[in-house]
This record gives structure tokens, sequence and C-alpha cells, in this order.
């Protein structure tokens, strides 16, 4: 499951849960897509509650989404990752590291209180 809500101005929670098939991701993207209309400067908070690999069909979905995807970077200032896994932190700091002008920091998920208080920073 990929759930995206929009529970205040200028801010995107996404939920990850489990595996995620090609009809799946397609929904989850335009959803992310539309959702971000409007939205500058915003923060994001991506919680991983079971990772999975997605389906090959989800990657190639994906991929053909990549202008779009890449259009909505502009659009987020930092992301906060809640994880219980330690690699998918580590991962999501690389790749904040490697992408102008998005922070993003890893939290436990314990740490939602400190995600939530460095996304209102």
């Amino acid at each position: 499951m990929l759930k995206i809500t929009t529970p205040k101005a200028n801010r995107l929670d996404i939920e990850l849960n489990g595996a995620v098939d090609a009809d799946t991701m397609r929904m989850a993207l335009e959803d992310l897509v539309e959702k971000s209309e409007g939205i500058s400067g915003g923060k994001m908070l991506y919680t991983i509650k079971e990772f999975s690999m997605p389906t090959l069909g989800a990657f190639g979905v994906e991929f053909g989404m990549l202008p779009k995807l890449f259009g909505l970077l502009g659009k987020f200032d930092k992301c906060a990752v809640l994880s219980d896994a330690a690699w998918l932190r580590t991962a999501a700091e690389i790749e904040g590291a490697i992408i102008p002008g998005l922070a993003i920091k890893s939290f436990e998920p314990t740490e939602i209180e400190q995600a939530e208080a460095w996304l209102a920073a």
C-alpha cells in the first residue's frame, strides 16, 4: 500500500506499507503529482512501515513518470523519513545529500515528534 495525504498546507505525508505493484504505483504517483499542485517550500513526511521491493512493473511505471517526478523536486524543501530499517534511513540521507535543494533527514518510527519538529523548524 502506498497512501498519500495532505494533513496541512504545503505538506504531504506518504505511507508505504508492504509490496507495491504497477497499478498501485501508477495510482500513487498520479495522486502525488495531483496533491503537489500549488505547493512551494513544501514539507514531506515519508513513513515506511514494512518495506518490500516493488515489482518490476512498478519500477517501469515509476521510470515512465520520471519527468513529472523530477518536476516535483523544486516544490519541496524538506523530507523526513521514518523507518525501522537502518539501511533505508541511510539510503534516504545519501539521497538527500545528492539532490540539490532538498534536505532529507531520517528518523526511527518512535521519533515521530522529532521528525515533526524538524519539518516545522
